[in-house]
């Protein structure tokens, strides 16, 4: 019986493909099974050995050229580090000097605002003095116009019967033009 196994097995893998008919025949086989499971590991090990030696070699690139650019870098950062120190410490001077220029400014606004107001102060003080000295001179010239066109027209006693003689007598006591004597003069006569 065991012949007419094996021609049925024959027979059964003469009907099926190639690939198959393997593929059954390594069914078969537990020998034949490990020997393809070690060769397929074995690819499959190879394959991942590749792909490691690939990538050691790009590592081991990187580190040649990695390390020099590395290294140069750093130099290149070590050599900069005065000047920045530099740039810094003048950042900072600078900053003191616009902060201490700030402040002065300040002061200096504060101190012209308070002499505006005190200049606004005196001038507003000297602007009424003037308008009140102004009032009075007006008043002053009024009057003498009035005392000078009544001595023109000869008229000394109607003169002396208005209201400007008094206006015009305060202007002669103040005034600082004329002498003691002139000044009693005049105003005996009025």
């Amino acid at each position: 019986m065991p012949s007419l196994r094996s021609a049925a097995a024959l027979l059964a893998v003469g009907c099926l493909s190639t690939s198959q008919a393997l593929e059954v025949k390594a069914n078969l086989n537990p020998i034949r099974k490990v020997v393809n499971m070690l060769q397929a590991m074995q690819k499959k090990v190879e394959a991942e050995g590749e792909k490691e030696k690939e990538l050691y070699e790009r590592f081991m690139c990187w580190c040649a050229t990695g390390s020099s650019d590395l290294t140069a870098s750093i130099e290149a950062a070590k050599e900069k580090v005065p000047s920045v120190l530099a740039e810094i410490e003048a950042s900072e001077g600078k900053i003191a000097q616009a902060k201490e220029d700030l402040k002065t400014a300040q002061e200096e606004r504060t101190a012209a605002k308070a002499a505006m107001a005190e200049a606004t102060a005196v001038r507003e003080k000297e602007s009424a003095a003037f308008a009140a000295e102004k009032a009075e001179a007006d008043t002053n010239i009024a009057a003498m116009e009035k005392a000078i066109a009544a001595l023109e027209r000869g008229m000394a006693g109607g003169f002396l019967q208005t209201a400007s003689v008094p206006v015009l007598r305060r202007l002669i006591q103040k005034s600082g033009a004329l002498e003691d004597s002139d000044r009693e003069q005049v105003l005996a006569f009025l």
